[in-house]
């Protein structure tokens, strides 16, 4: 991975646009919390965060839940720290740990699909009971794949978005708004 000099990440930090506030993204995890509780409150789920921008969403989510649930975690991963998906990378599947679980996927986008998607899949694959995934954010897009998160906190033009766990390069994951990259960072 290559960091980013002091100089590139101020120069980056100035194109960007505030896409979504801070407030909008609270009200959206709100909403998320909700519909969570409805789906999976009387169920004592397994949640699985979706590493590395899953984390986010997931840490800020966790405090909301008030019920029973346990935490793990998913690593599969298509960036690398990149800013174009490849293949899926599985760095840390639980596939113990879901067998005959009700299971909440939490990641940070939703985007191709396809990362999400696998992950869905290697959890029925497992044994799990059922699976619920739950993103922070969607993009706006056509997809290749079929396959629909449960439920969304927001959901943004498509364009490359960072901030709350959402990367640029590895970096602008602790943004507190969702920014857009310029098209001349992408």
């Amino acid at each position: 991975m290559n960091k980013l000099s002091a100089e590139q990440y101020q120069a980056i930090a100035g194109r960007t646009e505030c896409l979504v506030s801070t407030a909008e993204v609270e009200a959206a995890l709100q909403r998320m919390r909700d519909a969570i509780g409805a789906s999976l409150g009387d169920k004592d789920p397994l949640v699985l965060a979706v590493m590395t921008g899953g984390i986010v969403a997931t840490g800020l989510l966790l405090p909301r839940l008030d019920f029973a649930l346990r935490l793990d975690y998913v690593h599969a991963t298509r960036y690398r720290g990149g800013t174009r998906g490849g293949e899926i990378e599985w760095r840390h599947r639980p596939s113990v740990a879901v067998q005959g679980e009700h299971v909440l996927v939490i990641d940070d986008i939703f985007d191709e699909g396809l990362t999400m998607e696998a992950i869905v899949k290697a959890c029925y694959e497992d044994g799990a009971a059922s699976v619920v995934s739950a993103v922070l954010v969607e993009k706006e897009r056509e997809r290749d794949c079929d396959y629909r998160p449960d439920i969304v906190g927001l959901r943004v033009p498509d364009r490359y978005v960072m901030g709350f766990g959402l990367d640029y390069k590895s970096y602008f994951r602790n943004a507190d708004c969702i920014l857009a990259a310029s098209s001349v960072d992408i």
